[in-house]
């Protein structure tokens, strides 16, 4: 079957529109449910709203691909399709916090090949193709040199885990690593070489909160790849995103903390 062509600028088109509407809305929107039990894990009517319009803008430039998003789940082709966050952190949104965005990403046979992040409070938008550069605001981005010891990682893992907590302790010892409230625009920042990657490791998201940002950070010149592992599939969520100087510092020498097995 031949592929209707659309163009990577109505994407980021159907983006912009999407931020633009819920702007007005930052630090106001109410909590409609949780899905858990956790305050951070709050939905709004915005969050269903936006992302069925991304769904329609999107199935308007090409029926063919399917979508999964955080909120309508799964439909269509599962060879080709989006996955949609339509507001990475709620909460942040809700109380008007800075760190929400409107995050896309194309997945083809298994591969992310373009990917969108939003920052609408800010109208920084940052994205990227495959073989192509990331970019913010149409600026080129590039990773930082830095190695691990002046390293600043976003970290999101379950530190229940004894091993988890293990590793975690051992970046402590060396570099700043950053927990807190996990959000897509991690990756914005590790693109632009303001923080050196971000690391997941039994994380609570789901592939639509990682692959957006993922691409970006690959892009820029980073280095993704799934934990104990010289390759990357975005279904596996235990993953480092990061630049190349941290990623050997991470995996290579003596007593790597995530070594290659």
């Amino acid at each position: 079957m031949t592929r209707p062509p659309f163009s990577f600028e109505k994407v980021i088109d159907v983006m912009y529109r999407a931020g633009k509407n819920l702007k007005p809305y930052f630090g106001s929107a109410k909590a409609i449910r949780y899905k858990t039990g956790n305050p951070a894990d709050s939905v709004t009517d915005l969050d269903i709203k936006t992302e069925e319009f991304i769904l329609k803008e999107l199935h308007s430039l090409d029926p063919t691909i399917g979508f999964k998003g955080e909120e309508l789940g799964v439909e269509g082709n599962s060879d080709r399709l989006w996955l949609v966050d339509p507001i990475d952190g709620t909460e942040f949104f809700r109380r008007g916090v800075w760190g929400c965005t409107t995050m896309l990403a194309l997945i083809e046979e298994g591969e992310i090949t373009l990917s969108a992040i939003y920052d609408f409070v800010s109208n920084s938008m940052y994205y990227a193709q495959k073989g192509k550069g990331a970019f913010s605001n149409k600026h080129q981005m590039g990773v930082s040199k830095r190695g691990l010891k002046d390293a600043f990682l976003y970290i999101e893992m379950n530190l229940n885990n004894e091993e988890n907590l293990s590793k975690y302790l051992a970046l402590d010892k060396i570099c700043l690593p950053l927990r807190g409230y996990p959000s897509g625009i991690h990756f914005a920042l590790a693109a632009s070489g303001k923080v050196e990657g971000r690391i997941g490791l039994d994380p609570w998201g789901k592939d639509y909160d990682f692959a957006p940002g993922q691409l970006l950070v690959q892009e820029a010149g980073g280095v993704v790849r799934n934990i104990g592992k010289d390759t990357f599939d975005y279904r596996n969520l235990n993953y480092l995103a990061v630049n190349r100087e941290v990623y050997r510092d991470l995996t290579t020498g003596k007593n790597p903390i995530f070594p290659i097995r």
